[in-house]
């Protein structure tokens, strides 16, 4: 694709690899992120910020929305909206004005799990619509609210898909989002019990590809979840235990007893600390429900299927060690 491809939220764990992955496709790529710029070609700064993103928009051709706040629980839970929400309608707006022939929304798979989502198994895919008072916390109300601005602005013309990913697993997540830190609290032992859910991990590196698959074969409007293999807690743990030499938790807590702790540890230890609490509510709540979730629509119209979990959960566990996270 000729031209300049943005993309939001370069520097971040999925950004990192959907840049390096364009750029070995020959594209010109500028990375616009919070962090310093790895890359002649990136740009500094926030989407919260118009006159930045209008800056960064300067040539562009497509646009890859991946930047904001992917944690489960912030301090300030107003963040949330400030950032996914609003930061979303500021670089949509400067989509348009600038005439980006492409644009992809990369959202969360949070918004395909709501209150009414039953305790207990069941299935999703895109096809899922959750009302946001419906959602299960302010991360999954904003990234919702997001998509509503982006299928808003694709009713005026914007030529807009939305991919919606599982939870990215591999290689090189610096910020520690909650699937890595998860993973790396049951290898150092700091989990003495888990909740029996399930959970869906795709490779990084295959979310990567399937985010461009999205730009270049995805559907005016439509929205693509970009999911992997679904896999029972216990199985995972069988998993990481085998990789790390270390025995995982063998004590199942029921999710009525996880809510209830989920709850003291967000509202009042959490609230009065400041310190992130190391089991959200919003995240006990999401593993409650035990979805699974399935990618066909993608298969069918992306030509896309995500990696081998096995080989990306090492990958992960291997660059953890190399940097000391791994006790």
């Amino acid at each position: 694709m000729s031209g300049v491809t943005l993309v939001t939220g370069g520097g971040g764990f999925v950004g990192k690899h959907l840049v390096a992955a364009l750029r070995r496709r020959g594209e010109i790529v500028r990375s616009f992120d919070l962090a310093d710029p790895a890359h002649e070609d990136d740009l500094q700064g926030s989407i919260t910020d118009a006159n930045a993103v209008a800056k960064a928009m300067d040539g562009v051709s497509s646009v890859f929305h991946l930047a904001g706040n992917a944690q489960l629980w912030a301090k300030d839970s107003q963040v949330f909206d400030r950032v996914n929400r609003e930061g979303t309608q500021i670089v949509v707006a400067a989509s348009e004005a600038a005439d980006a022939a492409r644009f992809v929304h990369c959202s969360s798979l949070t918004t395909l799990v709501g209150r009414r989502t039953p305790i207990g198994p069941s299935s999703a895919d895109e096809t899922v619509r959750i009302d946001p008072d419906e959602t299960l916390g302010a991360y999954p109300r904003s990234k919702g609210e997001a998509e509503s601005v982006v299928e808003a602005a694709a009713a005026r013309g914007l030529d807009a898909v939305i991919a919606m990913p599982t939870e990215p697993l591999g290689p090189g997540d610096d910020s520690l989002t909650p699937p890595t830190q998860m993973i790396l609290d049951f290898a150092n032992g700091r989990t003495p019990a888990y909740i029996d859910c399930i959970l869906n991990f795709v490779p990084v590196d295959s979310l990567a590809e399937g985010l461009i698959a999205a730009r270049d074969r995805g559907r005016k409007g439509e929205r693509y979840l970009l999911g992997g293999e679904n896999i029972a807690m216990r199985d995972l743990l069988t998993m990481v235990g085998e990789m790390c030499g270390r025995s995982m938790p063998k004590t199942r807590m029921p999710y009525w007893v996880a809510l209830a702790a989920g709850a003291v540890d967000t509202k009042l230890v959490a609230a009065l600390t400041g310190k992130p609490p190391k089991a959200p509510l919003t995240g006990v709540r999401l593993a409650g429900r035990q979805v699974s979730f399935y990618s066909r629509k993608a298969e069918q119209e992306l030509q896309w299927r995500a990696g081998d979990v096995k080989a990306a959960l090492r990958a992960m566990l291997d660059w953890a060690r190399g940097r000391g996270l791994l006790e």
